[in-house]
């Protein structure tokens, strides 16, 4: 055939164009009032104590602010352990895979949302026939237009929209709890290094300490008023210092592998560069109102999704029980003559409406509603016991801050006076006024104060970490749903 001068079809007819849109008029007609929104059951609603039990929140009360902010690590005053908390969230693996979920998630609720629109496609089909015993060989072609849709008379289709949007918003909301657990982390292991520096330092100064009285036994023993039984038990002493060296120094490499683990870097080539906590600051938070904080919590209104989820995914399995109706519609030309593929005669369209009913199925269908609605019960529970967990996270914060801090204050006076009491021990037993047993024993009494001092002090920080994590982070739901917490 000669293909250098097509017949150009006219497309533009008014006949023409109504058979070829007749089809997909109808589908998207229907589409617009077919789609049914299903009722789902509303979130269990949560009573809330309008106050924290504990009575800590009017001790810690001091901050301007109700809700701690976004960056509440930068609170403890250190350049470095912002810097480091910037890295943590754009680096660590576990908020990359984190956000790679919540991909997964926006692409699973594109897919659930294509059924509410029409399925069209198209198909084209051309052919030449030779006849084997001669005469002249034929040519035909044919294309078509095909539409189908489903009427979601019973909602189907919406509810497992409405499912994978609830699911997407768990991933966000997921996502920034694992962006806050890692946060979170990253400080509360940062003053674990900066702490176990201290305590080293402490156990170093100890170290120096029984040095001093051993070289004063040695010379005692030397002129005949110390005897060997001092100058063993001195040895000891000090030894049992130093034994305490390596262990710390272990703990703090630990510490700072566990650090780099989570910033995404190999730890060989990672050392914090802060030597201590004495340039940490001690931050002060308000607790503000249970009812109130707890909403600003990433965890909860994941919870409130999956449940939400669930809802949906009981309305997908009851509406599955009720008859299936699908239109379909199609339109096209045929021809034995390719250029004339698109007169005008050879149009041709068809609709249809199709009807599946579910009759036996061997309880399939049943159990698998059953199925939905025990997993949205399940769901409601996890989701309550969520919310009594948070107030009990934040109760215990609470409480652990003002205990922390009484006994930091009470562990600084017995550490001046056990320091006071070794230096006076070995003042007199220098001269001579005293036994070296009372110099071994207030040395030994003010290294475990020095140490359970440094102990106290890492906790009320780590109290305070545990605390912003508890009140949300300052974390801010840019789109909240309907909140399920009640005063």
């Amino acid at each position: 055939m000669n293909f250098s001068k097509p017949h150009k079809p006219d497309l533009s007819s008014t006949p023409t164009r109504r058979r070829l849109a007749l089809a997909l008029c109808a589908a998207l007609a229907l589409a617009g009032c077919a789609t049914r929104k299903v009722e789902t059951d509303p979130i269990p609603e949560m009573q809330v104590p309008d106050k924290w039990g504990s009575g800590a929140a009017a001790d810690v009360a001091h901050a301007e602010q109700l809700w701690p902010d976004s960056d509440w690590w930068k609170q403890f005053g250190s350049s470095e352990l912002s810097t480091l908390v910037d890295e943590g969230q754009h680096n660590n693996f576990e908020i990359a895979a984190a956000f790679s979920r919540v991909k997964q998630a926006e692409a699973q609720a594109r897919i659930a949302g294509a059924p509410l629109l029409p399925n069209v496609g198209v198909s084209a089909n051309a052919a030449r026939t030779v006849p084997l015993s001669g005469g002249t060989p034929s040519n035909s072609a044919d294309a078509g237009l095909q539409v189908s849709y489903e009427i979601d008379f019973w909602g189907k289709n919406r509810a497992g929209a409405d499912a994978a949007e609830a699911s997407l918003r768990a991933n966000r909301y997921d996502r920034e709890t694992v962006a806050l657990t890692v946060t979170s982390g990253i400080v509360s292991t940062y003053l674990q290094v900066l702490s176990l520096r201290d305590r080293l330092e402490i156990a170093r100064q100890n170290v120096s300490n029984a040095e001093r009285v051993l070289k004063l036994v040695e010379a005692q023993s030397r002129a005949g008023s110390a005897s060997p039984l001092d100058l063993a038990r001195q040895r000891s002493a000090l030894a049992n210092q130093r034994q305490l060296i390596p262990d710390l120094q272990q703990q703090e490499q630990d510490a700072q592998t566990a650090l780099a683990i989570l910033l995404g870097r190999p730890p060989q080539n990672f050392r914090v560069q802060e030597k201590g906590l004495a340039q940490i600051q001690m931050p002060r938070i308000s607790a503000g109102l249970p009812s109130e904080l707890l909403t600003r919590r990433p965890d909860i209104r994941r919870a409130e999704a999956n449940l939400a989820a669930a809802n949906a995914n009981v309305a997908v399995a009851r509406a599955a029980l009720f008859p299936s109706i699908t239109l379909t519609g199609s339109t096209g030309a045929q021809s034995n003559a390719l250029l004339s593929l698109f007169d005008g005669p050879n149009l041709f369209a068809n609709i249809g409406a199709g009807l599946i009913a579910p009759i036996f199925d061997g309880g399939r269908l049943r159990s698998q509603r059953d199925l939905a609605i025990a997993q949205k019960e399940e769901l409601v529970q996890v989701y309550q016991q969520r919310v009594i967990n948070s107030l009990s996270e934040v109760e215990k914060a609470l409480g652990a801050i003002r205990s922390l801090e009484e006994r930091y204050r009470l562990k600084s006076g017995e550490v001046d006076q056990a320091r006071f009491a070794f230096e006076l021990s070995e003042i007199r037993y220098r001269a001579g006024a005293e036994d070296l047993m009372v110099v071994l024993d207030t040395q030994r009494i003010l290294s475990e104060a020095q140490n359970q001092l440094g102990q106290i002090k890492l906790q009320r920080l780590q109290a305070t970490v545990s605390l912003y994590k508890a009140l949300g982070g300052g974390w801010h739901d840019e789109a909240p749903g309907n909140g399920a917490l009640a005063p």
